[in-house]
């Protein structure tokens, strides 16, 4: 048996195949795959995966990043993390002062030095609206550069013109009687209009409660319910896709005691909708004066509930205060690399955290947004994004197989992008080898993984270390974490465990508003290698050789269908209320080993009648298209006679899983 080939050798030779490659004219993907494999070929597992991007020496200094670690005169990134997770309060002092954040009154300490690390207390003394940390970067600069399907205009607002419509939408809620604290839902599609309601709502003193414009009214209603709304703000209707979407009709069905609407087409105009006498258009809303003073808040004042669905049927509620920001703005610098002139575009929704964090990520940064009405998956946006300039794109991997399946991006069309971002779900290492040739392979991908609960990453990647596609390459500054296994003991290279968080982090949630907070993230947990408090994630990672890690999916019965976060028992609630099933189970897996989590449905039939399995499959997906989301596709269906139980009656899910992947063997 020969010798595996030298890893250093096998990564400088893709190297220079693309410096090649760069040099000639475009050449089909298939190519650019047969030489990967080609030069991969036999890679000894302990070198881990191929290097496929490495940062010059040039580039890396000139990063966001880069900067910081030699201003503090960090050797190398794993210093700098080290410090980081065994100095929280001094890393986020510095990265506070780095990205600029506008107090109205400065924090007596960063962290209250006998914080509990479950409950820690982070600037004490501060008052400040983290909106106005949004608008430090010059007026006249570009905030937002829109675009909309079927139409390859753009319009830029520069961030004083956004500024503007955000004061109007703050004194416009406390001229109707909007006092701090009150709850206003956000139901609508990602557009300039959305992000001025998002920061208008916070500027005002009242909390944000986001729901995705995909969901049903019956969940709009429940979000609207445990995040403490009774007005709504959204879009009478809109096209995707060739589809009219009538979210003002959905809003009525929720029942939603008042809606603010926005008219389709002119939103400074009036629609074609005839409203309840409660409700009122958008242009009624806004105040005729731009000038509104903005009071400083507690830090731990709630600006935003956002949802995550949990092991139980109801989602989770979790508050956003002025600190999470922070967060998605120091991940947004340094793991990002987002700067001043950059243009940002994440391909997203206000009900997902992505949607908040890539509006305090771009403006606190100084950066724009680049947000596209419409279906993302066509050549039309991938003019967009060459047309409005963006210099970082974010993605999820169903996005990008979307992408290379209907072959909507040109090799290199996308040459100014300087930095790819992946998130939501677990990514295929072709489909992102394929992303990264559409920028000329200049661009690495960061991988990106945390939660809503986190307000960013807790294991991510960085321009200043080689990247590999579908790979993470570190922890998040300023946490940390370990990998365990069933026994609590740190898992080794090439293999895989639970990832469990070290607290405290700005960021880390710290109460839900409908569940037992401790009970959810810190109940059971095992203690640390060193006797560390440990925070419950439910992540599984692989830690593979040469410090990467991968991305395995969720250790708990959460899955993620794309890109979108659902408990099996709202989705086993809305299949059990079909006249054919008794019981069900619903399991993700992923049948190529990696990539995007598919949804598998166990059911056991009621009654004794056989089963037509394609027509309940069809009837299933119709069902939970109207009562849950239309995104969640089935992508199987098995009838069985009984489902796995433990002693204790707990559903074996996991036992599923296996027993669905082993039957594909």
């Amino acid at each position: 048996m020969g010798r595996a080939p030298d890893a250093a050798r096998q990564d400088e030779r893709w190297a220079m195949w693309v410096r090649t490659l760069r040099k000639g004219p475009p050449r089909p993907f298939e190519q650019h795959l047969e030489a990967f494999r080609t030069i991969f070929a036999g890679r000894a597992a302990a070198a881990g995966p191929p290097r496929v991007w490495r940062p010059s020496r040039a580039a890396a200094r000139r990063s966001n990043l880069g900067r910081f670690m030699a201003e503090h005169r960090f050797r190398d990134y794993r210093a700098c993390h080290a410090r980081s997770a065994s100095h929280r309060a001094e890393f986020w002092g510095r990265a506070i002062d780095r990205i600029g954040i506008v107090f109205g009154r400065p924090p007596d300490a960063i962290l209250n030095p006998s914080a509990d690390p479950e409950n820690p207390r982070w600037l004490p003394g501060a008052r400040l609206s983290i909106v106005d940390s949004c608008f430090r970067a010059p007026g006249e600069s570009p905030a937002v550069i829109a675009g909309r399907e079927g139409d390859d205009r753009l319009i830029v607002t520069s961030r004083s013109d956004l500024e503007n419509l955000v004061n109007r939408v703050a004194a416009g809620l406390r001229a109707r009687g909007f006092a701090r604290g009150d709850g206003v839902a956000l139901y609508m599609p990602m557009t300039l209009e959305c992000v001025a309601a998002y920061l208008g709502v916070i500027r005002a003193g009242c909390r944000a409660v986001s729901v995705a414009d995909s969901f049903s009214p019956d969940e709009l209603a429940t979000r609207c319910r445990l995040g403490g709304a009774e007005t709504v703000l959204t879009i009478e209707r809109y096209e995707r896709a060739g589809r009219s979407i009538d979210l003002y009709g959905k809003v009525l069905r929720a029942g939603v005691a008042r809606a603010v609407v926005i008219p389709a087409g002119d939103p400074a105009g009036r629609g074609e909708s005839r409203l309840r006498d409660a409700d009122l258009w958008w242009r009624d809303l806004l105040a005729d004066s731009p000038a509104f003073r903005c009071e400083p808040c507690d830090p731990e004042d709630v600006t935003n509930v956002l949802f995550s669905s949990g092991t139980t049927g109801e989602p989770k509620a979790i508050p956003w205060t002025h600190l999470t920001p922070i967060k998605c703005a120091a991940d947004g610098y340094f793991h990002h690399d987002i700067r001043p002139g950059d243009v940002v575009a994440w391909p997203t929704n206000i009900g997902w955290m992505m949607g908040p964090w890539l509006i305090y990520a771009s403006l606190i940064n100084g950066a724009a947004m680049a947000l596209y009405e419409g279906a993302p998956t066509g050549p039309g946006f991938a003019r967009f994004v060459a047309g409005a300039g963006v210099t970082m794109l974010g993605v999820i991997p169903s996005l990008v197989r979307a992408w290379r399946d209907g072959d909507a991006v040109a090799e290199r069309a996308w040459e100014k992008v300087r930095v790819f971002s992946s998130t939501g779900e677990p990514s295929n290492r072709e489909d992102y080898l394929w992303l990264m040739s559409r920028a000329g392979y200049r661009a690495p991908v960061i991988e990106y993984l945390g939660g809503t609960e986190i307000g960013g990453g807790h294991i991510t990647g960085t321009v200043v270390q080689p990247a590999s596609p579908a790979a993470f390459t570190s922890p998040a500054l300023g946490i940390d974490f370990v990998i365990l296994d069933e026994a609590g003991r740190e898992v080794p290279e090439r293999e895989t465990g639970e990832l469990y968080l070290i607290p405290p982090s700005i960021g880390l949630s710290t109460r839900l508003l409908n569940k037992d907070h401790h009970e959810v993230y810190y109940d059971g947990c095992p203690a640390g290698p060193d006797g560390q408090v440990l925070r419950r994630h439910g992540d599984q990672v692989a830690r593979l050789p040469g410090g990467f890690f991968r991305a395995q999916g969720r250790s708990d019965d959460t899955m993620n269908l794309g890109g979108i976060k659902v408990s099996s028992l709202e989705l086993e609630r809305v299949v059990d209320s079909h006249p054919a099933v008794y019981e069900s189970a619903a399991v993700a897996v992923q049948p190529e080993g990696e990539g995007a989590e598919r949804l598998v449905l166990f059911v056991v039939p009621a009654g004794n009648a056989a089963v037509d399995r394609e027509r309940l499959a069809a009837e299933l997906k119709t069902t939970i298209a109207e009562r849950l989301n239309p995104l969640f596709r089935i992508h199987d269906l098995v009838v069985v006679e009984n489902l796995p139980r433990t002693a204790s009656n707990k559903l074996m899910r996991r036992e599923l899983r296996a027993r669905y992947m082993k039957g594909r063997d």
